[in-house]
């Protein structure tokens, strides 16, 4: 027999099976839940009882949408609804733009098709914290209050302020020239996601996009920006490459709710936001001017707090999660703020990772120097006087049982040795970090919310890399 799973918000809120976790009745329970509690919480502050609701284009997730709108409203709020699929930080922007207690996103982000998911936001725009989704998952438990009166819902067009914010924060014309002219090509995956459209509303010029077509099932695989659901696109510029022409091409891949990003430089090669992030800081503190604080997760690359360095920029470590991130933004001038998953974002922005914002940034960095991305990326390394390389896998386990002891061993029988190298320490922010004797670096992470061990792996050589997520798999699954 089927189990549902509880109610319970992960790193980036909740996410369940369509029709077997995540059904209308209970969206229906969590989104007033949750308004509720943003305005418990920030209601003094906004001054009104505006939620926005919105949602990526996922199955069914307008009517999933116009569920909880429904029920936000029977609540007693007054629902500004989206009139379209639109990027969740778009909404994110909305929570502030509209002066709202915050935003529920129909959104199951980066996972595979039988999913759909809902995204709290704040009216800072940017994701609540991990105590105000523990007072939704507490409210759960209580019976559900009766409204006095009821609100109101209408309907918000989500582009068009969204693009406007955007375009202030970038040289448009210089972009637009370069692709107009030829000396750029920009091609981007947008994974049948919410990023469909949104580089040509933004840079209002044709560019080679890919995938643009609603898909609900993500042409069979997830909606996530890795190698291995990127061949077309890297065949693509591979191929155009192989021509001959001196253009310059930038690959810009997009995650189904346009909240994380990759890239592909002009010879068809990945490059993780692990290589971005250090190139983004040198555009924006060399040709942007641009200050603050640099803020990093654990599983970030040990070049980033070198490039930060490199510019006098102070920098901050977090868990893995960007609300930890945003967080920090709300407190801190920071520059930008990134995690190795895709999330990028910045300060001058709202406090939440935006990949169009970054697509923008990415272009004009290219733009304004005439450099493929790979040679930026190499620039930083060569400046740092650091290579690395890096990989990540996720390891599915039998049951949460096996999780358990895995924990269990982590705890009792700490590593002293890994794939032949010495354990020197180990960081326990967030999952267990085990720094080796050959500066390279192995994490240990399990997910919150179901039976899968993350594993992270930064060494001078991919090849170091791959043997030692190898020996990681092997001593997981000896447990």
């Amino acid at each position: 027999m089927f189990t549902v799973n509880p109610i319970k918000f992960g790193t980036d809120g909740w996410r369940g099976v369509i029709a077997a976790d995540f059904t209308f009745e209970r969206v229906a329970l969590v989104a007033p839940l949750a308004a509720q509690v943003l305005a418990d919480n920030y209601g003094s502050v906004v001054g009104s009882r505006r939620i926005i609701v919105g949602y990526d284009r996922r199955f069914m997730a307008e009517d999933f949408a116009l569920i909880a709108a429904q029920a936000i409203k029977e609540a007693g709020f007054d629902v500004l609804l989206s009139n379209s699929y639109a990027p969740t930080p778009a909404f994110s922007w909305a929570a502030k733009d509209q002066n709202a207690l915050g935003a529920i996103v129909l959104t199951a982000s980066h996972n595979p098709a039988k999913y759909l998911g809902l995204k709290v936001k704040g009216y800072f725009g940017g994701s609540v914290s991990p105590e105000i989704t523990q007072q939704i998952e507490e409210r759960l438990a209580q019976p559900t209050p009766t409204a006095t009166q009821t609100g109101s819902l209408s309907y918000f067009e989500p582009w068009s302020s969204y693009c406007t914010e955007l375009k202030k924060k970038v040289n448009i014309d210089l972009i637009r020239k370069a692709i107009t002219s030829g000396q750029l090509t920009v091609y981007a995956d947008v994974m049948y996601g919410a990023a469909a459209s949104g580089l040509e509303r933004l840079l209002e010029c044709p560019i080679k996009e890919i995938n643009g077509n609603r898909d609900p099932l993500f042409g069979g695989g997830a909606p996530e920006p890795l190698p291995r659901n990127l061949t077309q696109i890297m065949e693509m510029i591979a191929t155009a490459s192989s021509q001959g022409d001196s253009a310059l091409r930038v690959g810009l891949v997009f995650d189904g709710d346009s909240d994380r990003i990759a890239a592909i430089d002009g010879q068809g090669n990945f490059l993780s936001s692990q290589i971005l992030i250090p190139i983004l800081i040198n555009h924006l503190a060399t040709h942007k001017g641009m200050t603050g604080e640099v803020v990093k997760t654990v599983s970030g690359s040990d070049l980033i707090p070198l490039v930060a360095k490199s510019y006098n920029l102070a920098l901050s470590e977090t868990p893995i999660g960007y609300k930890y991130i945003a967080d920090r933004m709300l407190t801190t001038p920071v520059l930008i703020g990134g995690e190795e998953s895709g999330g990028v974002g910045y300060g001058t922005h709202i406090p939440e990772r935006d990949a169009l914002l970054s697509a923008l940034y990415v272009l004009e960095a290219v733009v304004e120097s005439g450099k493929d991305l790979s040679t930026l990326y190499t620039q930083q390394q060569e400046k740092a006087g650091f290579d690395s390389a890096y990989d990540r896998i996720d390891l599915p386990l039998a049951s949460m049982e096996v999780r358990a002891r895995l924990l269990e061993s982590l705890l009792n029988e700490p590593l002293k040795e890994i794939a032949g190298r010495s354990v020197i320490d180990c960081l326990t922010v967030d999952g267990y970090k085990f720094r080796l004797a050959d500066q390279s670096w192995l994490l240990i992470r399990f997910s919150g919310t179901e039976p899968v061990l993350r594993l992270y792996c930064e060494a001078p050589t991919i090849e170091q890399v791959h043997f030692t997520l190898d020996w990681a798999k092997q001593w997981a699954n000896s447990i």
